[in-house]
């Protein structure tokens, strides 16, 4: 089923997300609904925050052309970066049609829980080092805006606020 996506400025959007404690019948639906929902955007990841549920869940794909990758991760955290920083222009579902350059570490190493209940750990790197990354960020109550300047953070945010107003006029 899909979710609505919050958009920025919402203060949800800014809290940081509780650990998932037990992987319920109900947190799988979920974890289900926001793929649906991420595919639908379209988009390539999404964290609960998004969808207005303040616990830590994020499922991404990143593959654009070929067989669907849907990634699930219940807790998840980088548990080391390389030195390597790589740039790629991020946008966000919860902040729509913008998008800025963003540096972060080029390779990570993530560590979480599947649906399943089972720890997993894997290396990302290229677009799904920056994709998990954001999302992550998302559960820490922080948005690829926040990377940026002040003036341009202060300009996006002002542009969603707008969009924001004119989809609640419909």
């Amino acid at each position: 089923m899909l979710k609505p996506i919050l958009i920025h400025p919402d203060p949800r959007l800014k809290k940081i997300c509780a650990p998932v404690a037990d992987l319920s019948d109900e947190l799988r639906a979920l974890a289900a609904d926001m793929l649906e929902t991420m595919y639908d955007a379209p988009g390539i990841g999404l964290a609960a925050p998004q969808v207005g549920v303040l616990e830590r869940l994020i499922v991404m794909d990143c593959i654009k052309d070929g067989e669907p990758e849907p990634t699930i991760m219940f807790n998840p955290e980088v548990l080391a970066s390389s030195d390597d920083l790589s740039t790629y222009e991020e946008g966000c579902l919860s902040i729509p049609e913008q998008f800025a350059d963003v540096t972060r570490p080029a390779e990570v190493r993530v560590g979480w829980i599947d649906e399943n209940g089972n720890p997993q750990e894997k290396d990302f790197d290229g677009l799904w080092a920056t994709c998990v990354q954001h999302e992550i960020d998302h559960l820490n109550g922080k948005l690829f805006i926040d990377y940026l300047g002040p003036m341009k953070r202060q300009m996006m945010t002002r542009r969603s606020a707008k969009m924001k107003r004119e989809r609640a006029r419909g």
